[in-house]
């Protein structure tokens, strides 16, 4: 029952990391950094911005119909939240190796703490996950 619990609040953060990501280029005004006439650029960072949210946002609501369909179908869930756990693991080392938020201390650090949050209940998760009867 723990690790429905915790597979659920990482899909549910994981779904939401996703939703949001389809406003970051409108909040920190991405497309100011790159020059007007570049406009197959804009459409490429846009196109792969738009990918990334959407399999962030997919991968999760996935886990989150496999985890709680009746009866559960370990496999599948087990599956997905190792992808997961890989997915948010490099996404912490990313983090470490070249920090993001580095505007100010605490949204670098509280992003790395969140990041590292979901890898774990991802993780933890994947290795204690048992078949249903």
């Amino acid at each position: 029952m723990l690790v429905v619990v915790l597979l659920t609040i990482g899909s549910a953060i994981t779904i939401c990391f996703g939703a949001w990501h389809l406003f970051v280029p409108a909040i920190w005004d991405w497309y100011s950094y790159i020059d007007s006439e570049a406009h197959e650029l804009v459409v490429a960072v846009r196109a792969i911005n738009v990918f990334f949210s959407m399999s962030l946002v997919v991968a999760g609501a996935v886990m989150l119909v496999f985890l709680h369909r009746k009866p559960m179908v370990t496999f599948y869930a087990r599956s997905i939240s190792i992808s997961l756990t890989l997915l948010w693991g490099l996404r912490v080392a990313l983090q470490l190796i070249w920090p993001q938020g580095s505007i100010t201390p605490a949204l670098q650090y509280g992003m790395l703490g969140v990041f590292v949050m979901v890898f774990v209940l991802f993780a933890y998760s994947s290795c204690f996950m048992q078949d249903a009867p």
